[in-house]
């Protein structure tokens, strides 16, 4: 049987600040936006990306402060690319860092508006085999 994690929830303080960080700026799609009596959420997915985040006021949300998300991993073909794509869309972002010169050993970070952090792991393999089939892609 297949496990597969297809939604992180993201603890953020103002939905609409945060639906535009990461729609626009990070560049994730926005999947969609429910208000709904008292219920305000979005869920957005990075490109390329079977797992999606869920920002809003959910009950599972309320648990987690704002910003209090650690280490959110994206995966990249070229870390040097994917850094300067979200510079140039005014993401403040890290350095790039290598920890080892083999595949998977470069990282970068960023962060969103609350706080919650996010690293950029560049694995080369990702642009000939990426996890999802481009023509398996909507």
């Amino acid at each position: 049987m297949d496990w597969t994690l297809e939604v992180v929830i993201v603890p953020v303080e103002d939905i609409d600040r945060s639906i535009a960080f990461y729609r626009d700026q990070a560049g994730f799609a926005l999947d969609h936006h429910t208000v709904n009596g008292g219920m305000n959420f979005a869920q957005l997915t990075p490109r390329g990306s079977g797992c999606s985040i869920v920002i809003g006021n959910l009950p599972g949300q309320n648990d987690m402060a704002p910003g209090s998300l650690r280490g959110l991993q994206l995966v990249v073909a070229d870390a040097a690319a994917a850094r300067e794509e979200l510079l140039g869309r005014g993401v403040d972002c890290s350095g790039i860092t290598v920890f080892d010169e083999r595949d998977g050993g470069t990282f970068f970070g960023f962060s969103d508006p609350d706080g919650n952090t996010w690293a950029v792991q560049q694995i080369k393999a990702r642009a000939d085999k990426p996890l999802i089939p481009h023509e398996a892609r909507g």
